[in-house]
């Protein structure tokens, strides 16, 4: 079982500070997890500052639902929840995206991909995480 939280950032994203949500799993922040990854993928393309290049998701009107199978940011529209945007604040610039799946018991993260390259990200997850944990973690860091 992996464990899960949403730390609240306060960024500069290019507009001005705003307000991030930020997941952290097993302790690792999404971005740094992700960065690992892509960083082969990134470097044999010559362009190694691309790995990890994301930011926490602008939490203005960002529902928790979101985060809970019913995403409101999808960059494939296939049914994959945006977890990270680019660090310039709009998240449709640079995504990582995830399958969210709820049920009684769990909360699963599987099948990451980057909206503007084809980079295997299959080492980035698959996670599980505790569905009442999973929303705990959720109403602390304030989504509405």
């Amino acid at each position: 079982m992996d464990s899960i939280t949403f730390q609240a950032t306060d960024l500069e994203y290019g507009t001005g500070r705003h307000r991030g949500i930020l997941p952290v799993v097993n302790g690792v922040s999404l971005i740094e997890r992700a960065r690992r990854v892509e960083q082969p993928a990134a470097n044999a393309e010559k362009h190694p500052d691309l790995a990890g290049n994301y930011a926490p998701l602008l939490s203005e009107g960002l529902p928790r639902e979101h985060f809970l199978g019913q995403p409101t940011l999808s960059w494939f529209d296939d049914g994959d929840t945006v977890l990270l945007g680019c660090s310039c604040g709009d998240w449709g610039c640079w995504p990582l995206t995830a399958r969210v799946k709820v049920d009684d018991r769990f909360v699963h993260w599987r099948n990451f991909r980057t909206g503007h390259r084809d980079w295997d990200l299959s080492e980035l997850g698959p996670f599980r995480f505790s569905r009442t944990a999973y929303e705990q973690a959720l109403r602390t860091v304030g989504l509405p």
